[in-house]
């Protein structure tokens, strides 16, 4: 099956900001973090199905290299990314903010 990836407006937020934190720490790693982001959001759509549903119907892709996991929903031909969350926070903030945010 064909998907959509489509990202909801949350996920721009998340990215910069975890684009600003890594940059500051080091000249072209918020760069590294971006092309990471978006080489396994993109990886996403050919199997959606093999990341394991860690919240209802929310799905989970972790980063390589960096702490963060990609959170989606397989919606009929659609992937929609709810969110890009760092590793370290708590899994019912998580979860929380994931139920808050609307398709």
């Amino acid at each position: 099956m064909t998907y959509i990836l489509r990202f909801l407006p949350e996920v721009e937020e998340d990215l910069i900001n975890g684009y600003v934190w890594y940059e500051s720490k080091s000249r072209g790693l918020g760069e590294d973090f971006l092309r990471m982001f978006y080489a396994y959001a993109n990886e996403i759509l050919w199997n959606p199905l093999r990341y394991p549903k860690v919240y209802q119907d929310f799905r989970r892709r972790l980063l390589r290299r960096f702490p963060y996991a990609i959170y989606f929903e397989i919606e009929n031909d659609q992937i929609i990314v709810f969110g890009l969350f760092h590793c370290a926070r708590n899994p019912q903030a998580i979860n929380a903010e994931l139920k808050n945010r609307e398709k």
